[in-house]
């Protein structure tokens, strides 16, 4: 509206016209009017009946998800001894703070769950509740170290609050197909506003900097399994020297029978 306003004025200061000139540019002011005031109403029209991020979803993610855990066994179902930093690529300033992990300290300070914000869950031993908290976000559950991370999509704005363990996730959908039937896609995750946490239980840090890209890939293997496959992509300029790209699975379970909720724990 403030594009139409301006072009009023600008018509109502313009220059007379000299004696015998046709109406020529006023008409053609007056249909740039009228075209500018038609495309605002489109656009207007096009946000409110664009269909939400749950019924322009190109699979259904709901349910009961469990991690499939074959790389890295040792480092993702035991706590790593410290001055583990196998595959990690991580700063000096980073194995400066690593070195000194006390776990003893975390738990007097209430910090039990800095092994579980957003950059380091997928990899933890854990399963996923995932369900539609409305029409455009979407809930994701675990039960170990019972965290919430919500995904919004659309035009959500973060509020100012403090950094939280699972930070603020923008989510799109990136659509590959069009027809119906074959309607297919993927799942991009970016996340910010990370309270400062662990990648993994033996204290290798992450920064309030850190920032995460995750592409959740769903599929269904030859045997009718649902699943799956999340790649995360982790920058974090304080203590990561590059770019850290890892890979995670998980398959969806039929029912709720195996969620486990266990509380955030320093040592395990």
């Amino acid at each position: 509206m403030k594009m139409v306003l301006s072009l009023e004025i600008a018509a109502t200061h313009s220059p007379p016209r000299r004696a015998g000139e046709c109406g020529t540019k006023s008409f053609g002011r007056a249909l740039l009017l009228l075209s500018v005031f038609s495309l605002c109403l489109w656009v207007s029209g096009f946000a409110q009946n664009a269909p939400s991020a749950k019924a322009s979803a190109p699979i259904d993610p709901t349910g009961y998800w469990v991690t499939i855990i074959t790389p890295d066994w040792r480092e993702r179902m035991v706590t790593p001894a410290k001055g583990d930093y196998l595959a990690v690529p991580i700063t000096a300033a980073a194995q400066k703070i690593a070195d000194a992990w006390d776990p003893a300290k975390d738990e007097a300070a209430g910090e039990q769950c800095r092994s579980y914000g957003a950059p380091a869950i997928n990899a933890a031993p854990t399963r996923f509740h995932i369900t539609w908290q409305d029409d455009n976000t979407l809930k994701v559950e675990t039960d170990y170290g019972m965290q919430t991370r919500v995904f919004h999509f659309g035009n959500w704005k973060p509020s100012a609050a403090p950094a939280a363990w699972q930070g603020d996730s923008i989510a799109t959908w990136e659509l590959t197909g069009t027809a119906p039937a074959k309607k297919s896609g993927n799942l991009k995750v970016s996340t910010t506003h990370v309270r400062p946490g662990y990648f993994r239980k033996n204290g290798i840090p992450y920064s309030a900097n850190v920032r995460m890209t995750e592409f959740w890939d769903f599929f269904t293997d030859p045997s009718g399994t649902q699943r799956i496959m999340i790649t995360q992509q982790i920058e974090d300029p304080e203590y990561l020297y590059r770019t850290w790209i890892t890979t995670y699975n998980f398959k969806k379970e039929p029912d709720a029978s195996k969620w486990d909720p266990t509380p955030c724990s320093s040592r395990w």
